[in-house]
């Protein structure tokens, strides 16, 4: 086959093929997915619906972030409330032994005899002492226990005496406490080595 009779199938192929398709590329319901667009628009009720359906949201959203808004002040106030007279308890507690001190302080310019001071100042003591034990203050048991690093701070170390006490507290400086079951104050201690 020469290169003219090459030619010349291959268009009468194109022109037989252009006759047989008869596709308009530019048509809407040959292409998948568009049948929509050949579709009326709906009615304006409609419309009209879901404007007044999306109009009910916003108004729901509003108020529930007014809602939320006002939460959050009342809820700021309480708090500022609650931390305000948090302590009223524990002082009211301790105005007794105020009292009490007071009554002491008295009786130390006037006292002759050292020994009803020294009893009287033992009892101001103790009243204290239960006073805020009632209130869930609990001292902390540290001498001659193991140093432990989430309930005591190492002040110093020091050779222990015996091979026994070696890594246990020797001494406290400062109590440590607890309130409930947490602890509100770390015991600085002195560790032997």
């Amino acid at each position: 086959m020469t290169d003219k009779e090459f030619q010349k199938q291959n268009n009468d192929n194109a022109s037989d093929a252009a006759q047989n398709s008869q596709v308009d590329i530019n048509v809407d319901d040959n292409v998948a997915g568009t049948s929509h667009l050949q579709e009326e628009v709906g009615d304006e009720s409609e419309i009209e619906k879901l404007k007044e359906e999306l109009q009910d949201q916003k108004d729901k959203y509003l108020r529930l972030y007014a809602e939320f808004d006002n939460f959050k002040r009342r809820t700021a106030a309480e708090r500022k409330d609650i931390v305000a007279t948090a302590g009223r308890e524990v002082i009211q507690s301790l105005l007794d032994v105020l009292d009490d001190s007071d009554r002491a302080e008295k009786q130390l310019n006037a006292a002759t005899d050292m020994a009803q001071v020294k009893e009287g100042i033992l009892l101001v003591f103790n009243k204290l002492r239960n006073a805020l034990q009632n209130k869930g203050l609990k001292a902390m048991e540290s001498i001659h226990t193991l140093f432990d690093v989430e309930k005591h701070d190492a002040i110093t170390e020091i050779p222990s005496p015996t091979k026994d006490l070696q890594g246990k507290v020797l001494d406290e400086v400062q109590k440590g406490y607890y309130l409930g079951d947490k602890i509100i104050r770390h015991a600085k201690v002195v560790v032997g080595k």
